[in-house]
């Protein structure tokens, strides 16, 4: 479904000497980009080329010569976003869409020229990412293990069916806290990415790049407990009723999970120990970084199991440790 909307493209393109769809294509099969990414950069694409229609008052994008675009273009494209009050961020992410698009009709022959390149992108503050406190997650996975059979059974009628529910949503909150896991490397997880003998999990990430990170005791504890209920609840391998799932986490129908319902389980389970507003799967990951980086962890190592390109993207997490840094500096140093 997904495919196809991003390269159904509206009527304006028709004619056009614009090559988005290939373009977008390009992104998926030679830059590796994820579905949801490649979705971002057509509706960006479809922003700036709707903008033009409007702006010289066309019929659609046919008359539209992509030399005569301008550096001036872009700029009042960037100008009408302000306007509207879309944010920084927003803005450098459709203004690196745009440049990008340009690149690849130069690569392929369609323009001469970018023009672009005296465009500078919007600076903006880097948020400090939200985390919970060691104190919170120790509190949150407490009353994950507290519950008992009757509580769940009172919420759930079922005593099968709240075990099962209960057992599965604690193995999520558990493994992306231990493993900094993204919401689609999650939802996407196959039983055959598990190793809970040796402690590991093997994760493809954004640009399809895989990575092994390791898996916490409590977590595999979690896990095999979360299996072995799963295989009671749909009877998994008594006389071959259903067969084993290939995700590793499915809902009460057997299906895999989607990434909605992982969103309102986990706003569920963490409103019990913090307030913060943005109590989504995040939270877990950045609580995952944080807590290492505190801990002692070194960046690369940090940087390399949460999946990210480089150093940088990881820095943001030294913000919010500096704290702890200056706590320790106070307890170690003789003249502090």
């Amino acid at each position: 479904m997904k495919d196809a909307a991003i390269f159904s493209l509206p009527p304006l393109f028709q004619g056009a000497a614009f090559p988005v769809a290939g373009f977008l294509g390009h992104l998926m099969s030679h830059r590796n980009l994820s579905l949801n990414t490649v979705l971002a950069y057509r509706t960006d694409l479809v922003q700036f080329f709707s903008f033009l229609v409007n702006h010289y008052q066309l019929d659609d994008l046919a008359t539209l010569d992509p030399e005569k675009i301008t550096a001036v273009d872009v700029r009042l494209f960037m100008a009408s976003l302000m306007q509207r009050g879309v944010q920084p961020r927003s803005i450098a992410r459709k203004l690196a869409a745009v440049k990008s698009f340009y690149r690849y009709m130069k690569d392929i022959g369609s323009v001469k020229n970018t023009l672009f390149s005296s465009l500078v992108t919007p600076r903006y503050p880097h948020r400090v990412p939200a985390f919970l406190t060691e104190q919170q997650t120790q509190k949150l996975f407490d009353r994950l293990s507290s519950s008992s059979s009757s509580e769940l059974s009172m919420k759930w009628g079922s005593t099968l069916e709240a075990s099962f529910v209960h057992n599965r949503d604690r193995s999520i909150l558990e493994l992306l806290y231990s493993s900094g896991l993204r919401l689609s490397e999650l939802t996407e997880l196959t039983m055959g990415s598990l190793d809970l003998e040796r402690g590991f999990v093997k994760l493809t990430g954004k640009g399809r790049k895989q990575r092994i990170v390791p898996v916490g005791q409590p977590t595999v504890d979690a896990l095999k407990k979360y299996f072995e209920v799963r295989r009671n609840f749909f009877r998994i391998g008594e006389d071959g009723e259903v067969p084993a799932p290939l995700y590793v986490f499915i809902t009460k129908r057997g299906k895999k999970l989607y990434p909605m319902l992982i969103q309102r389980l986990t706003r569920k389970y963490l409103a019990d120990v913090t307030e913060q507003n943005k109590r989504n799967p995040h939270l877990l990951r950045h609580s995952f970084a944080t807590h290492l980086l505190n801990s002692g962890a070194d960046l690369k190592s940090v940087s390399e199991m949460l999946g990210h390109s480089n150093l940088s993207t990881t820095e943001i997490y030294t913000h919010v440790t500096f704290d702890r840094l200056k706590e320790v500096y106070l307890k170690a140093h003789p003249n502090a």
